[in-house]
Protein backbone atom coordinates (compact mmCIF):
# COMPACT_ATOMS: atom_id res chain seq x y z
CA UNK A 1 0.00 0.00 0.00
CA UNK A 2 2.90 2.36 0.61
CA UNK A 3 3.36 2.73 -3.18
CA UNK A 4 0.16 4.80 -3.32
CA UNK A 5 0.85 8.37 -2.28
CA UNK A 6 -2.67 8.95 -0.99
CA UNK A 7 -2.75 5.98 1.40
CA UNK A 8 -1.05 5.96 4.78
CA UNK A 9 0.69 2.90 6.27
CA UNK A 10 -2.70 1.63 7.51
CA UNK A 11 -4.24 1.82 4.04
CA UNK A 12 -6.39 4.83 4.91
CA UNK A 13 -6.93 7.71 2.52
CA UNK A 14 -4.82 10.75 3.31
CA UNK A 15 -3.77 13.98 1.71
CA UNK A 16 -0.08 14.12 0.77
CA UNK A 17 1.83 16.44 3.11
CA UNK A 18 3.63 18.95 0.88
CA UNK A 19 4.64 21.24 3.74
CA UNK A 20 8.35 20.54 3.46
CA UNK A 21 8.57 20.70 -0.34
CA UNK A 22 10.02 23.57 -2.32
CA UNK A 23 7.79 25.42 -4.76
CA UNK A 24 8.77 24.81 -8.40
CA UNK A 25 7.33 25.89 -11.73
CA UNK A 26 5.04 23.16 -13.02
CA UNK A 27 3.07 22.70 -16.23
CA UNK A 28 0.76 20.00 -17.48
CA UNK A 29 -1.15 19.34 -20.68
CA UNK A 30 -4.05 16.90 -20.84
CA UNK A 31 -6.12 15.87 -23.85
CA UNK A 32 -9.67 14.64 -24.29
CA UNK A 33 -10.95 13.35 -27.62
CA UNK A 34 -14.62 13.47 -28.56
CA UNK A 35 -16.04 11.46 -31.45
CA UNK A 36 -19.12 13.03 -33.01
CA UNK A 37 -21.64 11.44 -35.37
CA UNK A 38 -21.73 12.81 -38.92
CA UNK A 39 -24.82 15.01 -38.45
CA UNK A 40 -23.15 16.86 -35.57
CA UNK A 41 -19.76 16.95 -37.26
CA UNK A 42 -21.21 18.62 -40.35
CA UNK A 43 -22.52 21.46 -38.21
CA UNK A 44 -19.10 21.92 -36.57
CA UNK A 45 -17.21 21.89 -39.85
CA UNK A 46 -19.30 24.87 -40.96
CA UNK A 47 -17.80 26.83 -38.08
CA UNK A 48 -18.09 26.98 -34.31
CA UNK A 49 -21.64 25.73 -34.07
CA UNK A 50 -24.05 28.06 -32.32
CA UNK A 51 -26.81 26.43 -30.30
CA UNK A 52 -29.62 27.78 -28.15
CA UNK A 53 -27.13 27.54 -25.30
CA UNK A 54 -24.46 29.52 -27.20
CA UNK A 55 -21.19 28.75 -28.98
CA UNK A 56 -20.19 25.09 -28.51
CA UNK A 57 -16.42 25.57 -28.42
CA UNK A 58 -16.39 28.86 -26.51
CA UNK A 59 -18.72 27.44 -23.86
CA UNK A 60 -16.54 24.31 -23.57
CA UNK A 61 -13.41 26.45 -23.14
CA UNK A 62 -14.97 28.50 -20.36
CA UNK A 63 -16.38 25.40 -18.63
CA UNK A 64 -13.01 23.65 -18.79
CA UNK A 65 -11.17 26.60 -17.28
CA UNK A 66 -13.79 26.97 -14.54
CA UNK A 67 -13.54 23.25 -13.73
CA UNK A 68 -9.73 23.29 -13.64
CA UNK A 69 -9.94 26.09 -11.06
CA UNK A 70 -12.22 23.89 -8.90
CA UNK A 71 -10.20 20.67 -9.07
CA UNK A 72 -9.41 20.74 -5.35
CA UNK A 73 -13.17 20.83 -4.66
CA UNK A 74 -13.96 17.99 -7.07
CA UNK A 75 -11.18 15.46 -6.41
CA UNK A 76 -11.20 14.70 -2.67
CA UNK A 77 -7.47 14.37 -1.95
CA UNK A 78 -6.20 17.04 -4.36
CA UNK A 79 -4.72 20.13 -2.79
CA UNK A 80 -6.65 23.32 -3.49
CA UNK A 81 -4.18 25.33 -5.54
CA UNK A 82 -4.38 28.50 -7.54
CA UNK A 83 -3.27 28.40 -11.13
CA UNK A 84 -0.95 30.86 -12.81
CA UNK A 85 -2.53 30.07 -16.17
CA UNK A 86 -4.96 27.74 -17.92
CA UNK A 87 -5.52 27.49 -21.66
CA UNK A 88 -7.87 25.25 -23.57
CA UNK A 89 -7.50 24.66 -27.28
CA UNK A 90 -10.16 22.87 -29.32
CA UNK A 91 -9.73 21.68 -32.89
CA UNK A 92 -10.64 18.86 -35.27
CA UNK A 93 -8.00 16.22 -36.03
CA UNK A 94 -7.42 14.21 -39.25
CA UNK A 95 -10.03 11.65 -38.11
CA UNK A 96 -12.55 14.48 -37.75
CA UNK A 97 -12.64 14.13 -33.97
CA UNK A 98 -12.78 17.05 -31.55
CA UNK A 99 -9.42 17.29 -29.77
CA UNK A 100 -9.40 19.29 -26.54
CA UNK A 101 -6.05 20.22 -25.01
CA UNK A 102 -5.88 21.84 -21.59
CA UNK A 103 -2.56 23.30 -20.45
CA UNK A 104 -2.22 24.61 -16.92
CA UNK A 105 0.72 26.06 -15.02
CA UNK A 106 1.65 27.11 -11.51
CA UNK A 107 4.60 27.72 -9.24
CA UNK A 108 3.76 25.57 -6.22
CA UNK A 109 4.74 22.67 -3.96
CA UNK A 110 2.47 20.21 -5.74
CA UNK A 111 1.48 19.39 -9.29
CA UNK A 112 -0.95 20.77 -11.80
CA UNK A 113 -1.72 17.64 -13.83
CA UNK A 114 -5.06 16.97 -12.15
CA UNK A 115 -6.20 20.50 -13.01
CA UNK A 116 -5.29 19.92 -16.67
CA UNK A 117 -7.08 16.55 -16.70
CA UNK A 118 -10.21 18.00 -15.08
CA UNK A 119 -10.19 20.96 -17.47
CA UNK A 120 -9.97 18.75 -20.57
CA UNK A 121 -12.60 16.35 -19.20
CA UNK A 122 -15.18 19.00 -18.37
CA UNK A 123 -14.61 20.74 -21.71
CA UNK A 124 -15.35 17.38 -23.41
CA UNK A 125 -18.47 16.89 -21.29
CA UNK A 126 -19.59 20.38 -22.26
CA UNK A 127 -19.21 19.57 -25.98
CA UNK A 128 -21.43 16.54 -25.31
CA UNK A 129 -23.98 18.66 -23.47
CA UNK A 130 -24.05 21.33 -26.16
CA UNK A 131 -24.46 18.79 -29.00
CA UNK A 132 -26.72 16.15 -27.48
CA UNK A 133 -29.87 17.75 -28.93
CA UNK A 134 -28.62 16.66 -32.37
CA UNK A 135 -27.53 13.16 -31.33
CA UNK A 136 -26.75 11.08 -28.26
CA UNK A 137 -24.28 9.02 -30.30
CA UNK A 138 -21.38 11.16 -29.03
CA UNK A 139 -18.42 9.35 -27.48
CA UNK A 140 -15.80 10.83 -25.22
CA UNK A 141 -13.08 8.42 -26.30
CA UNK A 142 -10.25 9.22 -23.95
CA UNK A 143 -8.73 11.65 -21.55
CA UNK A 144 -5.02 11.40 -20.88
CA UNK A 145 -2.02 13.30 -19.63
CA UNK A 146 0.16 14.38 -22.55
CA UNK A 147 2.98 16.08 -20.70
CA UNK A 148 3.99 17.45 -17.33
CA UNK A 149 7.05 19.31 -16.10
CA UNK A 150 8.26 20.21 -12.63
CA UNK A 151 8.01 18.28 -9.41
CA UNK A 152 9.72 14.90 -8.86
CA UNK A 153 9.87 13.94 -12.54
CA UNK A 154 8.84 15.17 -15.94
CA UNK A 155 6.59 13.12 -18.22
CA UNK A 156 5.98 13.26 -21.94
CA UNK A 157 3.75 10.79 -23.75
CA UNK A 158 5.49 9.34 -26.81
Amino acid sequence: MSDFSHLNDKGQATMVDVGGKQATYRTATARSIVSLPQQVLEKLIEGDMQTKKGSVFQTAIIAGIMAAKKTGDLIPLCHPIGMDNCNINIQLNEQQEVVIDCTASITAKTGIEMEALVGASVAALTVYDMCKALSHDIVIKETKLIEKTGGKRDFKRA
